[in-house]
């Protein structure tokens, strides 16, 4: 289960051992339209590389709403389980996808997959999960938890606590942080430095889904809310600084 967050190291050394990082299918995604941008996923895995660097066990959850969103094809009348095993294929694609990407800069990486799909990618065995990350891989969860009605969000928070991860880092590619107001539709909204998992839920925040945020609070799973476009984010939420919002069973929040 969660360990917790360590205490800060030296400048520039890293914070966790093991982390879990959430991104979103959009971060992958032209700035106009859909699918995978070439540059968008050579960012994203150059910035993943440098915090591999560090001797950082990763772990990715990769959403797939570049590509495809369930939600919106059971909107027009589609079984939901139906649709939602489409938006789990399409998690595999962005997955494949960044491991390319990630092996081209020379990080080892296994893309393992909750359905079973053998012929591209390997099935989701927790143990051997585990061991790609102590053996220095980076290892790229798809296809959500495997079952229909649950996000990606929620698969995060499951596999963060499978797999030992200290923190979920969730990387967002809109906004730097969680605020109390859109802040892309209202320019005086203000955002939290930090958030008690309570708060989010009486606020009713949009952090991750309520499913992910009780798991996390159940378990004391600290997540950080940060910009993924900003490039170095990665690193220095890792590495200590004060980067975006943190959202633990902490002390009352306070905007930032």
């Amino acid at each position: 289960m969660a360990s917790g967050t360590n205490t800060e190291g030296q400048i520039g050394q890293p914070r966790f051992k093991r982390i879990l990082l959430k991104v979103s299918g959009q971060a992958l995604s032209p700035p106009e339209g859909t699918g995978i941008d070439p540059a968008a996923l050579a960012s994203v895995a150059a910035e993943i590389q440098e915090v591999a660097g560090l001797g950082v066990e990763i772990a990715l959850v990769i959403g797939g709403g570049n590509i495809l969103r369930g939600s919106e094809y059971e909107a027009r009348g589609m079984d939901r389980a139906a649709a939602d095993q489409m938006g789990m294929l399409a998690t595999v694609m962005n997955a494949l996808a960044l491991q390319n990407a990630l092996e081209q800069t020379g990080v080892s990486t296994r893309v393992l997959s909750a359905i079973a799909i053998q012929a591209v990618c390997e099935p989701y065995i927790r143990r051997r999960a585990v061991r790609h990350l102590e053996k220095g891989r980076v290892i790229i969860l798809a296809a959500g938890t495997g079952n229909p009605y649950f996000t990606t969000d929620t698969a995060a928070s499951l596999r963060a606590m499978e797999i030992g991860a200290e923190v979920i880092l969730k990387a967002s590619h809109r906004v730097d942080g969680v605020y109390d107001r859109d802040p892309l539709k209202e320019s005086n909204a203000q955002r939290f430095e930090r958030l008690s998992y309570l708060e989010i839920l009486q606020r009713n925040l949009r952090v991750m889904d309520w499913t992910a945020i009780s798991m996390c609070m159940e378990n004391r799973m600290p997540i950080i809310v940060f910009n993924l476009r900003k490039p170095g984010n990665i690193r220095r939420v890792v590495t200590g600084e004060r980067v975006g919002t943190t959202v633990d069973a902490g002390d009352p929040s306070h905007a930032g």
